[in-house]
């Protein structure tokens, strides 16, 4: 799985970026500090199943910490747009290509409208609806430029062959995650003449690739620095005028800053708490002190949390509805090094036992058998649909 950040220009992406992964990036008051995107791993927050089986898990991979279990995701962060990008403003639209296998897309603004449309720091006053909208048409050309090129060729030749048209655009537009079942569902909403695509008009193509943007990549808006002047009251006024967005207040700078101060022990956090404790007050200067204490009181009380976790786990969950599933076994919850629980799989909605068993080894799926659902001990077969914390055991011919 593959979360992109995307954004206006010095909105605090890459802030939000590094929040989530920690690693390490530029973070500039001016636009286009990233120009090359970054990739990085953050980590979705889930009630580890460790808890049923009354033990404590030793994951693999990500952490887990009182029995709340973190596991990877991949993240991007690609350069700032700037209204105009399709027409070569700013980076123009090129570096969105890196975009292309990104399942969804967390749209970082400055909701508290110090940035202009540029990326340019201002004292305040800038609607950050605008930057929604703007945010959404570029990515909406972005979708037509790749659909529009060599369509003239593409679509005379669909009409000499007679080929099956939709077959032809989900392969052709599959490094952008469009499967055939989405070119049909457009074709038919559009009510377009399947046998004759060069008939298909410019604005036709436009309304294909919004549709098609829509659902390859869908967005939640993380609404950062809420804890800055006027934000509370311009996101809420977001909410009302965008009702279709899960629209999240977050403040990525607070989340950073706890982050940092976990890391070298001065607190105690774990991400997505509402609140840390000091570990060591003697470590910290006043102006240390009096940061932190701000953060508890005007982001993380106000706001029970920074939102940054929120946001990614409402991306993988809510947005995309993907499962969390756990390999076990009845009898016995280790691997062979002696990891309790070791693995975590995110899994799309409505995968089947047989889908997870390839998700662990293409051997698992080809030799497959039975599978067992751990925590209640009973027998599935291949088409069971699993549920998100599901522990399950998959019994090969092997």
């Amino acid at each position: 799985m593959l979360i992109g950040v995307v954004g206006k220009a010095n909105v605090g992406k890459s802030t939000f970026f590094k929040a989530l992964t920690l690693a390490d990036v530029l973070i500039a008051n001016y636009p286009f500090a990233t120009i090359k995107p970054n990739h990085g791993v953050g980590f979705v927050k889930i009630d580890c199943v460790d808890t049923f089986f009354k033990v404590q898990c030793n994951p693999r991979e990500g952490f887990c910490i009182n029995h709340k279990r973190f596991v990877p995701v991949d993240i991007l962060d690609v350069a700032g747009l700037v209204p105009g990008a399709h027409e070569g403003k700013g980076l123009g639209l090129a570096f969105l290509n890196d975009l292309n296998q990104a399942d969804a897309l967390i749209h970082v603004i400055d909701v508290a409208g110090t940035t202009n449309e540029k990326g340019e720091p201002i004292a305040g006053g800038h609607d950050p609806a605008f930057d929604v909208k703007f945010l959404e048409e570029e990515l909406d050309y972005w979708f037509l430029d790749i659909l529009k090129k060599g369509w003239e060729r593409f679509a005379r030749q669909i009409q000499q062959e007679h080929s099956n048209v939709e077959k032809a655009l989900a392969k052709q537009l599959s490094g952008l995650k469009v499967e055939e079942n989405l070119v049909k569902e457009v074709i038919r909403k559009l009510n377009l003449n399947k046998e004759k695509p060069t008939e298909w008009t410019e604005e036709q193509l436009k309304q294909i690739a919004v549709y098609l943007r829509k659902q390859t990549k869908p967005m939640i808006i993380a609404a950062n620095k809420i804890d800055l002047p006027g934000a509370m009251e311009n996101f809420e006024k977001l909410r009302k005028q965008f009702p279709e967005y899960m629209i999240v207040p977050c403040s990525a700078e607070s989340e950073l800053a706890l982050k940092e101060a976990s890391k070298h022990q001065f607190i105690k956090y774990t991400p997505g708490d509402n609140d840390f404790q000091m570990t060591d007050e003697k470590k910290l200067s006043d102006k240390q002190k009096n940061a932190l204490n701000f953060i508890k009181e005007n982001v993380l009380k106000k706001n029970n949390g920074t939102g940054v976790q929120e946001i990614l786990n409402k991306a993988v969950f809510e947005l995309l509805k993907y499962l969390a599933i756990f390999p076990g076994g009845v009898n016995k919850l280790e691997d062979q090094y002696g990891r309790v629980l070791p693995d975590c799989f995110l899994m799309p909605p409505k995968s089947t036992a047989l889908d997870f068993a390839f998700r662990i080894h293409t051997d698992l799926g080809k030799n497959f058998i039975r599978a067992i659902d751990v925590k209640t001990k009973r027998v599935v077969g291949k088409e069971h649909v699993l549920e998100n914390n599901d522990v399950v055991e998959i019994i090969n011919s092997k």
